[in-house]
């Protein structure tokens, strides 16, 4: 018999990983949702998804990635001492939020015992804690923490994203990995196109993702591409839809960053509130 663990909001028992269509928080998928198990099943599956709900459902079934489903399989299944006693999601983390966000975040992969454990991007894990913190002092998010899906959290007029959609061996995807996970950002960002207005992007990874999805999606990047900086801002234009779109870098709240004063609340909440006016 599978053994299960109680949800920390629900109660609800689950394994470890959490099947899809079980009834945990927010999972949009059911066990007959069509799984990509390779580069090009990602490229069909994302080209394909007609809304933000088909596709985060497929996204939280990817299989294309071996190593990577080992790894979040394998950790969801050994866990860390302190969440022994809960259930892990341990599946790929879609992306999450409004579905007609002003607003995008990016980032670059959930955390092995954050967004792999709670089912939620940046949920769960101290780089989330500052994240959400900021954006709830920006008036983009209900409460100043978030801690699980079905916490109550909500965001305003915000989204968030990963530009990895798996928690990676030691924070670090392949060029492959990244390349085979890349169809999904911009399926998602193409699906949000109407409404998104500013990007923030937390690292040097999710900063030159963004700048290779959105010129994907018709927007003039302009070459050289800017190199990445914290508060550096690019507007870009869409001439063929006149949209317009400011980008931003921040360094990633990672405690690295964070201990090491790096980054400080007020770094970051400059480049969250330059977001919220420029959208």
């Amino acid at each position: 018999m599978t053994e299960e663990w109680p949800h920390p909001v629900t109660a609800d028992r689950f394994p470890s990983p959490v099947p899809p269509g079980t009834g945990w928080p927010e999972d949009l998928a059911r066990p007959s949702t069509p799984t990509a198990r390779s580069a090009d099943d990602v490229c069909q599956r994302a080209d394909e998804s007609r809304n933000l709900s088909e596709l985060s459902a497929q996204v939280s079934v990817c299989r294309a990635c071996g190593r990577l489903v080992a790894w979040r399989e394998r950790v969801a299944h050994d866990k860390r001492r302190s969440f022994a006693a809960e259930p892990y999601w341990g599946r790929p983390v879609p992306g999450w939020g409004s579905d007609t966000p002003a607003v995008v975040i990016v980032g670059l992969a959930p955390a092995a015992h954050g967004g792999n454990r709670t089912g939620r991007i940046f949920t769960g894990d101290r780089s989330g804690d500052w994240l959400f913190a900021a954006l709830h002092r920006a008036g983009l998010a209900t409460l100043g923490t978030s801690v699980h899906a079905a916490d109550g959290q909500r965001l305003i007029r915000t989204r968030m994203v990963a530009a990895v959609r798996c928690a990676p061996p030691d924070n670090r995807a392949t060029p492959d990995e990244r390349r085979t996970c890349a169809p999904w950002l911009s399926a998602e960002l193409a699906l949000v196109a109407s409404t998104m207005r500013s990007v923030v992007c937390l690292g040097s990874f999710a900063w030159d993702a963004t700048l290779r999805t959105v010129g994907g999606l018709g927007y003039l990047v302009p070459r050289p591409r800017p190199r990445f900086g914290h508060a550096t801002r690019v507007d870009l234009s869409d001439q063929a839809y006149e949209r317009s779109l400011a980008v931003f870098g921040s360094y990633h709240p990672s405690q690295q960053n964070t201990f090491t004063g790096k980054l400080t609340e007020e770094m970051l909440d400059a480049v969250i509130v330059a977001a919220r006016d420029a959208a």
